[in-house]
């Protein structure tokens, strides 16, 4: 296992300070590289090539479910536990998750019902319930503030809108954006109680659309969990690590994160670990084909 890791980093690091670090001789690599590899270290080697490929093409964003879900789709067949060993051995593992902060103000005005009631599976028609929530993102200019609207079917995200304000434009420019987009109207749309959702204009576009609005209980996060889910990825996969100088250089990188990133080609556990964008095309495939 020692001589597999300096084989594996000796592009990297010298070999001389492996073995010292290690506490292996060099000769003895150098004599156990001489000999024939077996099959299975062969394959092993090969492997860890695609699963290191994988990990970069993902920023570091994926652990071993998404990377074993990855090979199989580009028809390299192996078991998960064996991708679980091999990143280990070379030291590839996912981005830590941090838990994130979001915010919505809480209005005055009694909430309407939680019609949801943390039914957050929908498999019977897809774009029949949206959730939706905001949240502030730091910038060397100042806060940079998200709305977004998810479908619970497909989890793309299908409008959002950012803003240096947090005000209940915010939120209908998201609403505006799913609208447009999406050409079935969902059933139910489910937020926080806040003042953005609360708004008369807001609260008018639903009603207009004939879209039925649901609210969490005041305080309990866990009404709109995917939505917060959302957020803890965001937060995971692209917040931790950037440094943005201004709002318009972080509104770029949400824009890649949602449209190219999130709703296309990030796989995601609850659909089976293949992309909102996918997942959205079988649906409607087989919708057509009943």
């Amino acid at each position: 296992m020692r001589y597999a890791f300096i084989r594996a980093h000796e592009r990297i690091f010298p070999v001389r300070t492996m073995c010292r670090v290690l506490d292996v001789s060099r000769s003895g690599y150098y004599a156990a590289q001489q000999r024939r590899m077996s099959s299975r270290a062969q394959q092993d080697l090969q492997l860890r090539v695609q699963i290191r490929s994988i990990h970069a093409e993902s920023k570091k964003r994926y652990g071993s479910p998404r990377i074993h879900s990855e090979l199989r789709c580009r028809g390299i067949r192996c078991a998960r536990k064996r991708v679980e060993r091999l990143m280990r051995t070379d030291g590839v593992r996912a981005r830590k998750k941090r838990s994130f902060v979001v915010t919505t103000q809480a209005d005055a005005q009694p909430p309407v019902a939680n019609l949801l009631k943390r039914r957050f599976t929908v498999s019977d028609q897809m774009d029949s319930t949206w959730v939706a929530d905001l949240t502030y993102l730091p910038t060397q200019q100042g806060w940079l503030y998200l709305a977004v609207l998810i479908d619970l079917a497909t989890r793309a995200v299908v409008g959002w809108a950012t803003d240096h304000r947090l005000k209940s434009g915010l939120a209908v420019r998201a609403l505006q954006m799913a609208l447009d987009r999406q050409s079935e109207r969902p059933v139910l749309h489910h937020s926080d109680q806040g003042s953005q959702y609360n708004s008369i204009e807001y609260r008018s576009m639903l009603a207009n659309h004939g879209i039925t609005a649901s609210m969490s209980r005041k305080g309990d996060c866990w009404d709109n969990a995917v939505a917060e889910s959302f957020f803890a990825t965001l937060k995971w996969e692209l917040v931790a690590d950037a440094f943005w100088r201004s709002r318009s250089e972080a509104r770029g990188a949400i824009f890649e994160f949602i449209e190219v990133w999130y709703n296309r080609q990030r796989r995601h556990s609850s659909l089976g670990y293949v992309s909102p964008a996918d997942f959205a095309r079988t649906r409607s495939l087989m919708k057509r084909a009943a």
